[in-house]
């Protein structure tokens, strides 16, 4: 054997005996690190995916200092990132169907033995993305801080309140007014009285401090929400199946962690704001019976916007399953 042949032999021997190289995928998240929807959901999953692996695939995960909340579907659908966690409310003009799940009861295991994840995957698909997840933010999410107490019927009779797609119907349910702004504006628009209280998340309001210009946490709560996992339909495709089975696995897991873990945070959160001297206040009976249907219905008609025929299935499939509201 010459030379020159030996060296190639011995380089394709040792090229053989290394390891395959692990495949990375970046995850683009519309939250920071240590924001609790990144650090009890996208984190998690990281690991969770690494383990399941050994190694073999990881996920990095990336925030909206790199790519803003609002624009980060185009390049997750342009393959720039491979995977995108996020909220329909998000990219809502472009696909506004995931608002049809939150119309649904907090359950992953029913939601998806219902058929509509797939059916919900179904529409992304078309869209270049694949839904891998659903995570709930809790068995119920929202609530409205107050700066004055309900004293009336409706709840939120005269009061300007600040909402979103999600929480209007409500507001308008009640007899309050939505106002339209950024979230950053909440704490010195209730600190001046621009507005009477906001609709927000069960966890939240300490990490921002509103309980400093609030005093009131309204009841029942009310609806669901959760957050959405989606990959790029060519990475998904470019995965080995075993791979592809890892990652499903993790994501049902995480699903089915998540209701837990939110829970858990929202009462610790609910104990330290009543801390803070915040109280509860009740919606007048009438309205406490109503709120979670008009939230549902609330939640299906945004849905039917981009989501159409499908959204339609989804709905259906839901009611079969005993799923809605």
């Amino acid at each position: 054997m010459t030379i020159k042949a030996f060296a190639f032999a011995c380089g394709a021997t040792a090229l053989t005996a290394l390891p395959a190289a692990a495949t990375d995928l970046r995850l683009l998240s519309s939250w920071p690190d240590n924001q609790a929807y990144t650090e009890n959901v996208a984190l998690p999953l990281a690991e969770k995916v690494s383990e399941l692996s050994d190694g073999a695939l990881t996920i990095s995960v990336v925030g909206p200092d790199v790519v803003p909340a609002f624009e980060q579907l185009e390049p997750v659908q342009a393959g720039v990132f491979d995977m995108l966690f996020t909220h329909p409310a998000y990219h809502i003009g472009t696909a506004s169907i995931g608002l049809g799940v939150e119309g649904t009861r907090a359950d992953p295991t029913l939601r998806r033995s219902s058929g509509i994840i797939d059916t919900l995957d179904e529409y992304y698909q078309t869209l270049g993305l694949k839904a891998l997840a659903v995570a709930p933010v809790g068995s119920v999410a929202f609530n409205f801080i107050l700066r004055e107490p309900i004293t009336g019927d409706p709840s939120l009779g005269g009061r300007k309140i600040r909402g979103t797609q999600t929480y209007n119907p409500v507001i308008e349910g009640t007899g309050g007014s939505p106002v339209i702004m950024p979230m950053t504006d909440i704490y010195s628009s209730l600190q001046t009285g621009v507005i009477d209280g906001a609709g927000t998340t069960l966890t939240g309001i300490a990490e921002q401090k509103w309980y400093e210009v609030s005093n009131y946490l309204s009841r029942p709560k009310f609806g669901t929400v959760g957050l959405f996992i989606f990959m790029n339909i060519d990475s998904w495709d470019s995965l080995s199946p075993e791979e592809q089975d890892i990652l499903t696995r993790a994501a049902m897991e995480i699903e089915l962690e998540s209701t837990d873990r939110f829970d858990t945070l929202a009462a610790e959160e609910e104990a330290f704001l009543i801390e803070q001297g915040m109280e509860l206040t009740e919606f007048s009976a009438a309205d406490a019976e109503q709120v979670e249907q008009v939230f549902s219905d609330g939640a299906w008609a945004t849905a039917r916007i981009t989501g159409g025929d499908l959204a339609e299935k989804m709905h259906q499939q839901a009611e079969e399953a005993g799923l809605l509201q």
